[in-house]
């Protein structure tokens, strides 16, 4: 089959095009024919090395974090999914591959696709998807009539997070360029602020929540706006402890994790602000629940562009731009 693959890790080098053996399936597994996949900074920082120390890959390998396709064999012990099924997923770290024809995904981690949407909208879905409903459902719990602040609305999270936080019930605000209000405010948020001519410190106050997907600056700031006992969940960083313990990490990765937070978690417990960090995890189970969500039309997708197969390493250098609205997607079949 053929697959971009990662020969070493490097920034400027572009990923290779060549012609692998076909993922072999464990008991539980599932093999996906991909028709989409979706790109994602991820997978700019992972080829790049960046995430090398806490989530490392034995080089060659395959790159790509989300997929759309079709069931085309079976472990021994799947019970979920049958031959012919059209699923989606994100695979579980050390499992991606996704730029590829075939990928083998444990059944735990992929859910049926929704109807109503074609594969590369499904391909749009999973790792933003996920990212929002484990910030907002499970770790902040978000109530109806709640304040929550999402940073880059117009990006392939803020997309998804703007919609998810309208469905639990609370006001959004959101930051984003000139050009991209109208979007922004279609799919629901309550405040946009131009961050090109306006700066949210001086419009939002007390907040409930803030999903933080920028720089540490931005993050500094977002912390003084949230009212005692809220909470900034950070998806950019910087890791916490939290995050060491859950993915074992080493006792010197600990030690290093522990400085690298040390003054974000100082300022947060002066302001009596509750933070952490989120690394999104594979979840079959929630992308089952967004999915209802999609299939009912409470969400839908954003994709701003379809590159072939071909130009994978095109449409990673238009995420690596900054300039994509909602997500950009590479069509396999």
């Amino acid at each position: 089959m053929k697959a971009f693959i990662v020969k070493r890790y490097s920034k400027k080098d572009k990923l290779q095009l060549e012609v692998i053996a076909e993922p072999t399936l464990k008991e539980n597994d599932i093999l996906v024919q991909v028709y989409a996949a979706g790109v994602n900074l991820i997978d700019s920082k992972v080829k790049s090395g960046e995430f090398k120390l806490v989530l490392p890959y034995k080089t060659p390998f395959t790159l790509g974090h989300d997929v759309a396709g079709v069931v085309t064999k079976v472990g021994a012990g799947v019970k979920k999914f049958k031959v012919g099924d059209e699923v989606y997923a994100r695979p579980a770290d050390h499992s991606i591959g996704t730029f590829a024809e075939y990928i083998s995904i444990n059944e735990k981690d992929a859910a049926l696709k929704p109807k109503n949407i074609s594969m590369e909208e499904a391909a749009s879905i999973p790792l933003v998807g996920l990212t929002a409903w484990q910030a907002m459902v499970e770790k902040a719990k978000l109530k109806k009539g709640q304040k929550v602040f999402i940073q880059a609305g117009s990006g392939g999270v803020g997309t998804f997070a703007i919609q998810l936080a309208k469905h639990l019930g609370a006001t959004v605000a959101t930051t984003t360029s000139t050009n991209n209000i109208a979007l922004v405010k279609s799919l629901g948020a309550d405040v946009v602020i131009d961050y090109k001519t306006q700066d949210f410190e001086t419009i939002l106050k007390d907040y409930d929540l803030v999903l933080n997907s920028q720089d540490a600056k931005t993050l500094e700031k977002s912390l003084r706006i949230v009212k005692p006992g809220g909470k900034v969940i950070s998806i950019s960083g910087p890791p916490d402890m939290a995050f060491a313990k859950e993915i074992g990490l080493s006792w010197f990765m600990k030690t290093v994790i522990f400085f690298l937070s040390n003054k974000v978690r100082k300022q947060a417990k002066k302001l009596n602000v509750d933070y952490s960090f989120l690394f999104m995890q594979a979840n079959g189970k929630q992308l089952s629940e967004i999915g209802k969500l999609i299939d009912t039309d409470v969400i839908r997708p954003v994709v701003d562009k379809i590159f072939p197969f071909e130009q994978t390493n095109e449409a990673i250098s238009y995420v690596e731009s900054g300039r994509a609205k909602g997500k950009v997607i590479v069509k396999v079949k």
